[in-house]
């Protein structure tokens, strides 16, 4: 069947059956029509190729721009709307709808200079415009939340960067510099994951964005991935020379790398003194770089702990663990120093929390190990009674039970008070008791193993001044 050439050359409205008359003018408004329609039932893509047609057919109408300015601002295109906005005011400077639509542009891209000029424009043409309160209310609470969100970046509060980023992302949906602002801010509260997928998000339609591409090198950088995080800061000063926070971030980060360098080779060459200060310069670089600071605290926290420093280390371990909960490295190194200094209450509860961590057969017995230690310690400690070593001799314990005996032997304070006599009694009956248990191999080693004194005693012969004599015999 031939098709005739009006049916070629015209578009037929699908809700009409009567072919659009071929003068610009009309059809222009048609087109504009169709597109309304198509606006009203959120067919936006539909209605924008119909109200661009319009402008191909009539170009200088400007109620034809300002209405593809609003279809392009309910598909989120809000460049292209304000551009049409700005272009249907050039063509009508009393256009108030086009006046509006810039203001809403404004704001949603978080212009609120363009925005406040255009309200009021508003302001002149039309002053009890219905829309005027809601847009003059946004620009008031934009300005509000952007003024308190650049004190607090200026105050490193970035908890309440973020806070006031959020409600003025709310107005200012289409935004890039809130969105890029609070992803760096993100980042730097050790919000990784979610400073990466935002600064994502700004470079889906922005890829050259150097702000949003050095968001993503710190999160590399503040995650102890230096290698990747140099290239994206590199690839930021490709794009801006001048970035000065590039630059910033970037000489800490080589500087941060460089000494951490150092301190581990001297660690590695026993040099643990100038390890420590290696390492301490390294901690006073980047505050906000707290993977890497926790990992130098732990390596300082090593340093000392050989040098005996057991104190600092405990320190430096509690240090890296305020920055990462998690490190379980440097859990096992201050249990290991309250170990050593013998407070086996704090060692337990490190080992405690090691094992919830991971249960492993090791991690357990090192847990088992600090309650044994803390049930022995709170027994009489028998080599201290006597004043000998852990490893000491036979001979040795026989020699060190002969000394004590004759020091607190009741017949050398027969003429001391009656309290004083009885605390010598009280020594020299421990003295026995001490040299029953130590001076027996299989009970010594019973006693060792933390088996409670009382059972050890129970058996052992009661030490009295007339069994010392006979050891002098």
């Amino acid at each position: 069947m031939a098709v005739t050439i009006e049916a070629i050359d015209l578009e037929v409205d699908e809700d009409q059956d009567e072919v659009i008359p071929p003068n610009n003018a009309k059809l222009a408004e048609t087109k504009k029509e169709m597109g309304n329609q198509q606006y009203k039932i959120k067919q936006y893509g539909k209605a924008l190729g119909y109200y661009t047609e319009a402008i191909d057919l009539s170009p200088e109408n400007s109620a034809y721009y300002g209405n593809r300015s609003a279809c392009h601002m309910m598909l989120g295109h809000y460049k292209e709307a304000l551009e049409d906005a700005l272009k249907s005011v050039s063509l009508d400077s009393k256009f108030v709808k086009g006046w509006i639509r810039m203001a809403k542009c404004y704001l949603a891209v978080g212009d609120t200079s363009g925005a406040e000029t255009a309200i009021s424009r508003v302001k002149e043409l039309d002053p009890v415009n219905s829309s005027l309160p809601a847009e003059i209310k946004n620009l008031e609470t934009l300005k509000h939340y952007n003024d308190v969100a650049n004190k607090a970046y200026a105050a490193k509060e970035y908890r309440t960067v973020v806070f006031c980023l959020d409600r003025a992302l709310d107005i200012s949906s289409a935004c890039a510099k809130y969105k890029v602002l609070k992803a760096e801010c993100l980042a730097l509260l050790g919000r990784y994951q979610e400073a990466q997928e935002l600064a994502n998000d700004v470079l889906a339609s922005d890829k050259q964005n150097a702000d949003a591409i050095l968001v993503r090198g710190m999160c590399l950088y503040f995650q102890d991935n230096v290698e990747r995080a140099f290239t994206h800061f590199q690839h930021v000063l490709k794009l801006a020379p001048d970035h000065t926070k590039a630059m910033d971030i970037y000489k800490k980060a080589k500087a941060l790398k460089q000494k951490k360098e150092e301190g581990n080779e001297a660690f590695k060459a026993n040099k643990n003194t100038e390890a420590y200060n290696l390492y301490s310069e390294a901690l006073s670089i980047d505050p906000n770089n707290t993977s890497t600071n926790a990992k130098l605290f732990f390596n300082r926290a090593t340093v000392s702990s050989k040098l005996g420093r057991l104190n600092e280390a405990i320190s430096d371990c509690t240090s890296a663990l305020k920055l990462d909960p998690n490190y379980l490295k440097a859990l096992l190194r201050r249990a290991k120093c309250y170990m050593d200094l013998q407070q086996y209450e704090e060692a337990i509860k490190d080992y405690e929390k090691a094992v919830s961590m991971d249960s492993t057969r090791e991690m357990k017995k090192l847990l088992a190990d600090a309650k044994l230690e803390l049930k022995k310690s709170k027994r009489k400690d028998y080599y201290k009674i006597l004043g000998i070593d852990k490893n000491a001799s036979v001979e040795d314990i026989k020699k060190a039970y002969r000394k004590r005996a004759l020091v607190h032997h009741p017949d050398r304070h027969a003429n001391a008070s009656e309290g004083e006599r009885k605390e010598q009694e009280k020594k020299f009956k421990e003295v026995g008791e001490a040299y029953g248990i130590l001076s027996d191999p299989q009970k010594r080693a019973r006693y060792d193993n933390g088996q409670d004194f009382e059972d050890l005693t129970s058996s052992h012969p009661c030490f009295n001044a007339d069994t010392v004599s006979k050891l002098f015999q």
